[in-house]
């Protein structure tokens, strides 16, 4: 590829950039920096000479990003960013070590896929881990990914989708409700209820299941995430929907109990998207982690 090295960028002159945007102050900007205010103002004229835009409008002291100066703020964020983790790639271990730069979302990462990852490097003790728990569906070809756990459909762009699992959910009870007799559904019709979120339909999923109604769907708490979702139930706020692989040490130490064994498969599933192009970079992790799902739980 023949770059064209009048666009290239200066990334001081971007680090400059970012910096007087978050702070909305050139000289806020030079003092983190290091710069003077007339530094960081001479590199913001001349990154705006070199777009041709402008991207400050100066207003009685303050610096106002402009609509094409916010647009270049999300560019420049991911360049950074690129670059920042390049840079820790490239000088990351010793010679002969590889980096491994993995996606997963927050409660899997913490819970199932880190607790997991010495099993890996018993086999792989040349490898470092990355790890970052970002939850959109990003380009990898503007990032340092070599693969990324996805819960979803089996869609990413520019990406390759292999299954992992299934998310099965069990009722869930903790706190003061670990020792309520629960003899079948029925009795958590009218229990206090945890609801999450990013799965709002999922207590009313679990009673078609058990051929009932639930007669009030969105009393009970709400959070956002499975990790708050957890927590509430351990506190005893009340019943939750959750995903055993979640709760195994929690389950083993009886803080969790499952009043009820009556599992629900949701929609989604859980797949390993990989870049095509790129796919067998980290096929050993891949293919580790397929067989990491059918192994017992961690005690």
């Amino acid at each position: 590829m023949i770059l064209q090295r009048r666009y290239l960028p200066d990334l001081r002159m971007l680090l400059t950039f970012e910096s007087a945007a978050r702070h909305g102050n050139f000289t806020r900007a030079g003092e983190e920096l290091a710069l003077t205010q007339s530094a960081v103002s001479r590199q913001i004229r001349d990154l705006e000479a070199q777009i041709g835009k402008p991207l400050f409008e100066r207003v009685r002291g303050r610096v106002i990003m402009t609509e094409a100066g916010r647009a270049f703020l999300a560019e420049v964020e991911t360049l950074l960013e690129l670059a920042n983790v390049t840079m820790r790639h490239v000088t990351a271990g010793a010679q002969g070590e590889r980096i491994l730069a993995v996606n997963a979302p927050p409660t899997f990462a913490s819970r199932w896929l880190v607790p997991r990852l010495p099993g890996f490097l018993k086999q792989h003790p040349d490898t470092r881990f990355d790890i970052s728990t970002r939850r959109d569906v990003f380009d990898f070809s503007t990032s340092q990914c070599d693969l990324a756990i996805h819960f979803g459909q089996p869609i990413w762009p520019g990406a390759i989708c292999t299954y992992l699992c299934s998310e099965i959910v069990v009722p869930v009870a903790g706190g003061a409700l670990l020792n309520m007799t629960v003899r079948d559904a029925q009795d958590l019709a009218e229990a206090p209820k945890i609801h999450q979120t990013e799965r709002p339909h999922l207590w009313g999923d679990w009673f078609k299941r058990c051929d009932l109604d639930l007669p009030a769907p969105n009393a009970g708490h709400w959070f956002e995430q499975f990790t708050l979702t957890i927590e509430a139930v351990k506190s005893g706020m009340g019943f939750g929907l959750l995903p055993r692989y979640l709760i195994e040490n929690e389950l083993a130490a009886g803080e969790l109990k499952i009043p009820l064994d009556i599992p629900l498969s949701t929609d989604n599933a859980y797949y390993i998207a990989a870049p095509e192009g790129r796919a067998d970079a980290a096929r050993d992790f891949r293919d580790w982690m397929i067989g990491a799902v059918s192994f017992r739980p961690l005690a």
